[in-house]
C-alpha cells in the first residue's frame, strides 16, 4: 500500500478549518445573514480552550454552543475565536482554538462539517516479518481517531450548551432533512 507522504488528510482538515475561520470572520464584519446560525461542538479538554470552571465541570469532554441571536463580542484570530454567551442567565466568555472544533454546522442550510481528531503517534519499528499490508512507515505520523457518527450517519448532536441562545423550534445538525456530513475519510484511499 502506498504511503501518503503529503498527508492529504491533514491538508484537507486545515483547509476546512480555515473555511470555518473565514465564515466566523465574515460574521464578525457583517453579522449573520438571513436565517444562518451555527452549532459549534468543541473539545473542552483541548489545549487553549478557556471557559469557566463551572462550565468545565458541566461539560468535561465536549460542549456544543449556538451562535444565533444572543451572542456578543465575537472575535476571530488566525488560531481561535472568542465569544460571549449566557448559560442559565450567567454571562460567560469562551475562547476556542480552531483545532478544538469537532463539528461545525449551519442547520439553516443543512450544512455540517465533522472534524477528525489527529493525534501524534510515537515512532514505530517495522518488523521485517510483517506482510506488506501490515507494515507501518516509521517516523512521526498523525493517526486519525474518528468520532463515531450517530445512527443516521450524521454526527450525534449533543444538546447545545447554549440552548438559551436558540429560539424554540430551531433545527439541530442531527435533524432529518438531508444534511450532508463531509467526512475527511471520504478523501482517503482505503
Amino acid at each position: 500500500m502506498p504511503v501518503d507522504h503529503i498527508r492529504y488528510d491533514i491538508l484537507v482538515q486545515k483547509a476546512l478549518r480555515e473555511m470555518v475561520r473565514g465564515v466566523l470572520t465574515e460574521t464578525v464584519k457583517n453579522g449573520l445573514p438571513g436565517d444562518h446560525h451555527f452549532f459549534i461542538t468543541f473539545d473542552t479538554t483541548a489545549e487553549g480552550v478557556q471557559l469557566s470552571s463551572r462550565l468545565r465541570a458541566q461539560y468535561p469532554e465536549e460542549m456544543t454552543i449556538v451562535l444565533q441571536h444572543q451572542y456578543r463580542g465575537l472575535k476571530v484570530s488566525d488560531e481561535q475565536f472568542e465569544v460571549g454567551l449566557s448559560f442559565g442567565g450567567v454571562p460567560e466568555r469562551l475562547v476556542v482554538p480552531l483545532e478544538a472544533i469537532k463539528v461545525f454546522a449551519d442547520p439553516s442550510v443543512q450544512f455540517t462539517l465533522q472534524f477528525e481528531t489527529l493525534a501524534e503517534t510515537p515512532d514505530e519499528a517495522v518488523d521485517e516479518s510483517q506482510s506488506k499490508t501490515d507494515k507501518q512507515p516509521s517516523g512521526k505520523r498523525r493517526a486519525p481517531q474518528r468520532q463515531e457518527p450517530g445512527p443516521t450517519g450524521v454526527p450525534a448532536s449533543p444538546q447545545p450548551a447554549a440552548a438559551a441562545e436558540e429560539p424554540s423550534g430551531g433545527g439541530k445538525p442531527g435533524d432529518k432533512g438531508g444534511a450532508e456530513v463531509v467526512r475527511l475519510d471520504r478523501f482517503r484511499k482505503k
